[in-house]
């Protein structure tokens, strides 16, 4: 017979996330997770959703009404801004330099969209000519660029793509689920029409919320649909009745506490500032690659377009992957995430987001590794990396960070 005896409470151990995501969480969003619980049209539950919706404007940098969270996590935001903005037949451009525009492009094609993905290798980011090219070409309904590439730690600039989409008639939308929080996202400044993030990176709250923002251009698409959205769940023409002011219309039950949470980590956002947070990611960044340097790690992106918030660096040669990767997490408790794709076992990514990126965070695993390293009979100078991520810190922001 099955046993009868119930299982002890789960106990999760402690651990020091500086992985490609989740990030460490604020005690007063954990706190706020274990608030009593609302209904999902209860007067102060929907003044709440008003609150968030006004600091994701702050935070997304735009005066969209149609701004909200969107109950999934960031992959739920990719397919509400492709289903909603695809019909069946649409023809859409994405770019492709990690595994998450290979991931839009899916999400579109299941749409019903005629994809053309422009491709660069893993680390590498596009130039403005070459979707420029492809739009062209193609005369695309919509094009999709990630902004952040959390497979490679590659930032894309956009502001250029944007305007060249505008130019021949397509819509741009942007995958920022990595950059929102940690550095620039300038949803009104740089033309974007449509945004999808998420809660788990940079605005440090545990997944399962998608943040996205529709501007105008966006929303007369939706509003003007031949066909229905694909997706009865992810559809805006519904979901922005509940989220919309005057008589919501019920269409789902909200996952309420993550909502509390997500509304405590924008106040955190907004109380720090978006400059200090951003200089703050870029010193801490700093300091990192500072000590690897001095290890002899080298980066993947090039400088120029090289996330702060997560840091894709090349394996030293003889070093295993997964070796590494199982002593940092049964020794000093630390979660750095492998490579995915092209970069399987080539790559280490060592998040520093949100709540995560902190100096005791930095000299923890700069310490961590060079103890792995010299295990594997890397040649490094002892202590050199700390060293030289406290010289770093001594200098503080460097001139122009953010």
């Amino acid at each position: 017979m099955p046993s009868t005896t119930p299982p002890a409470p789960f106990s999760p151990s402690s651990r020091v996330l500086l992985g490609p995501g989740p990030s460490e969480v604020h005690p007063r969003v954990l706190a706020a997770l274990g608030m009593p619980l609302l209904g999902h049209l209860d007067p102060e539950f929907v003044a709440l959703m008003d609150e968030t919706q006004v600091m994701l404007r702050q935070v997304f940098r735009t005066t969209n009404p149609l701004t909200l969270a969107i109950s999934g996590t960031g992959s739920a935001g990719m397919e509400a801004v492709v289903v909603n903005l695809i019909e069946p037949g649409d023809r859409m451009v994405v770019g492709v330099n990690g595994v998450f525009g290979g991931r839009m492009v899916d999400v579109a094609q299941r749409a019903g969209a005629e994809v053309t993905a422009i491709e660069r290798p893993y680390g590498e980011a596009f130039s403005p000519e070459e979707f420029e090219q492809a739009i062209r070409q193609t005369k695309p309904k919509l094009v999709g660029v990630v902004h952040a590439e959390t497979s490679t730690g590659v930032r894309q600039p956009v502001d250029e793509i944007a305007r060249i989409a505008h130019e021949h008639g397509a819509l741009i939308a942007i995958d920022t689920v990595t950059s929102l929080g940690g550095i620039p996202v300038e949803i009104d400044g740089w033309g974007i029409d449509a945004v999808y993030s998420g809660t788990q990176k940079c605005l440090s709250c545990p997944p399962g919320l998608a943040p996205v923002s529709f501007g105008p251009r966006a929303v007369e698409v939706i509003q003007n649909r031949k066909t229905k959205v694909q997706s009865w769940y992810l559809d805006m023409t519904m979901i922005m009745r509940y989220w919309g002011g005057g008589d919501r219309f019920y269409h789902h039950t909200a996952p309420i506490s993550m909502n509390y949470a997500l509304r405590e980590s924008l106040a955190l956002v907004v109380e720090e500032g978006l400059e200090a947070r951003f200089a703050r990611h870029r010193l801490n960044h700093e300091a990192l690659k500072a000590g690897l340097e001095a290890m002899g790690i080298s980066y993947i992106p090039d400088e120029a377009h090289r996330l702060p918030q997560l840091n894709c660096i090349a394996i030293p040669e003889g070093v295993d992957d997964l070796t590494v990767r199982k002593r940092l997490l049964a020794q000093w408790g630390i979660e750095i995430g492998g490579g995915l794709g092209a970069l399987k076992g080539k790559a280490w990514r060592i998040g520093l987001m949100g709540h995560s990126s902190r100096p005791v965070n930095v000299t923890l695993v700069l310490a961590a590794l060079e103890t792995c390293l010299r295990d594997f009979h890397v040649a490094i100078e002892p202590g050199a990396a700390l060293a030289a991520s406290a010289e770093v810190y001594g200098r503080g922001v460097p001139a122009g960070a953010v």
